[in-house]
């Protein structure tokens, strides 16, 4: 047992080639699952689907036992909020057909896994020249993203009749997107005093999402320059000392704007 936690440590949290190739793979598999849920969210749960989710809901459960058992604070780790979601798409997949359709698809919170995975945002800085040049840009889009299929998801579940729609989910999201874009088409509402509230929410959290992703994809909050004391690269635009050392640095820059 000693050597299999030592080899599970080194797998997720180590920085050779294997272990490297070990966490891509299961985000690798994150990505395909999150396609599996939006894809089959609406349609009706036979035997083999049900196996299926269930066999998923098993590989992230043995997942998750293996980060909490190699951690040194597993309680701590628990309560993140990545941890919590992937106990809520286990319990999502393992009591499936017990689910009406619309609660089931509750389990693409697991995509909140990738945004707080250290490890993931670790290798990508040190592996991908795109990341590491946009990583304020990618990590507002999937924060977006996030915002927009959960929000959809709550809509769902909560405002939408499924058996006034052949596409509920669909006429949710539009709902949202629309509501978020404050296009506003007005074919798809929610009349309730409540759904108005949510809309608004909708309205000023998702607008803000939708500001931060456009701030960073046109005026990046950070520069890439390597201090050449203690190497940290990344720095505010208008910086003249590093922060982490207090150096002087000398940051090219096109001019006041």
């Amino acid at each position: 047992m000693v050597k299999l936690k030592k080899k599970l440590r080194v797998l997720y949290r180590g920085r050779s080639h294997a272990a490297v190739r070990f966490r891509y793979g299961l985000i690798a598999f994150d990505v395909v699952t999150i396609l599996f849920f939006i894809a089959t969210s609406h349609i009706e749960h036979g035997l083999g689907l049900v196996g299926l989710s269930a066999l998923v809901g098993v590989v992230i459960a043995v997942d998750l036992a293996a980060r909490l058992w190699i951690d040194p604070d597993p309680w701590a780790l628990l309560k993140r909020i990545y941890s919590i979601a992937d106990v809520l798409v286990v319990l999502s997949l393992l009591l499936d057909p017990f689910l009406a359709g619309n609660l089931a698809f509750l389990r693409i919170l697991r995509l909140l896994r990738l945004i707080h995975s250290y490890h993931l945002v670790r290798d990508l800085r040190r592996d991908s020249r795109f990341f590491s040049a946009h990583e304020d840009a990618v990590i507002a889009a999937i924060n977006l993203f996030v915002f927009v299929f959960v929000t959809a998801t709550a809509v769902l579940v909560f405002f939408i009749d499924s058996t006034s729609t052949p596409t509920p989910y669909i006429d949710a999201l539009y709902f949202t997107v629309a509501t978020l874009t404050t296009t506003g088409y007005g074919d798809v509402t929610l009349d309730t005093a409540v759904g108005k509230l949510f809309s608004v929410f909708i309205m000023a959290v998702g607008v803000a999402l939708f500001v931060r992703l456009a701030q960073t994809l046109f005026h990046p909050q950070k520069v890439k320059h390597t201090c050449k004391d203690c190497g940290l690269m990344r720095h505010d635009l208008d910086a003249v000392h590093c922060k982490h050392c207090g150096s002087l640095v000398k940051i090219r820059t096109l001019g006041v704007e």
